[in-house]
């Protein structure tokens, strides 16, 4: 029965039509928003949601009955299951919000296409490299927003009002949002060196620090392929050297039977 199952899961139509099924349950969820649609075809539409919901919960029970250890031993299984866990959570009375994540099961694609996988590998990899350029960015934003406080609060307390205010609008000022004639230039009316201030600032988060992110996941994104290609290199060389022995065996089984006639 076992290996029935494990046959039907590692079919080579099985996953593209898992990753047919996720792209379409995804259009479903978005024509539920549509109030125009659900009244022409709404009942449609919540069949086909539960009917294919129905057949990613089977998926996932195949999965468990084929290799319940190994199931809990790949994370990308478990995150499957999770978004799958999310969607059967009753979702009435105060639950009803639980709806709207219900098109979280179009992240199933991130667990489906091997691409994406590396992507988000990658991006995890980099997580302690890019902890340290946040603290080194909440620093000078800290060191950055009590002088701007200390010096603006007074004419600007919208802006600059508090520690808090000073933070958010200097992180406008990072993303480059209408941080010249929005910010600096009414600033600089009342100041006319406080670009003193924010130029510094400017250059030195949305320039050098967003761009040592951009470092970091490229690097690990690197690293992350290099692995892969060194992992397939090493299952090659397995696989040659099974193929290798198992010609040298049937060689050695036509000499035998060569000698013995």
């Amino acid at each position: 029965m076992r290996e029935t199952l494990s046959h039907i899961l590692t079919h080579r139509r099985f996953e593209p039509t898992i990753m047919v099924l996720i792209v379409v349950n995804a259009i479903v969820l978005a024509l539920e928003t549509s109030p125009t649609v659900m009244a022409f075809a709404g009942h449609l539409i919540l069949w086909v949601d539960k009917v294919i919901l129905g057949i990613f919960v089977v998926e996932i029970l195949l999965r468990l009955a084929v290799d319940f250890r190994g199931f809990w031993r790949d994370p990308w299984r478990i995150f499957d299951f999770l978004i799958i866990a999310v969607a059967l959570i009753p979702t009435t009375g105060a639950l009803s919000a639980l709806r709207a994540f219900r098109i979280l099961r179009i992240l199933r694609l991130v667990s489906a296409v091997p691409q994406m996988r590396r992507v988000v590998s990658g991006l995890l990899t980099a997580l302690p490299g890019m902890g340290s350029i946040v603290a080194l960015l909440g620093l000078i934003f800290f060191v950055f927003s009590v002088i701007s406080t200390k010096l603006l609060s007074a004419e600007f307390p919208e802006w600059f009002g508090s520690l808090e205010a000073s933070a958010y609008t200097l992180f406008q000022v990072m993303t480059l949002e209408s941080w010249s004639m929005g910010i600096v230039r009414p600033v600089m009316d009342v100041y006319p060196m406080a670009w003193l201030l924010f130029v510094p600032f400017i250059i030195l988060t949305a320039f050098a620090v967003l761009n040592l992110f951009i470092g970091v996941i490229v690097d690990a994104m690197q690293s992350e392929s290099a692995e892969t290609a060194h992992d397939e290199r090493e299952a090659m060389k397995i696989e040659s050297a099974e193929i290798l022995r198992e010609v040298r065996a049937l060689r050695a089984e036509l000499a035998a039977l060569k000698t013995g006639q």
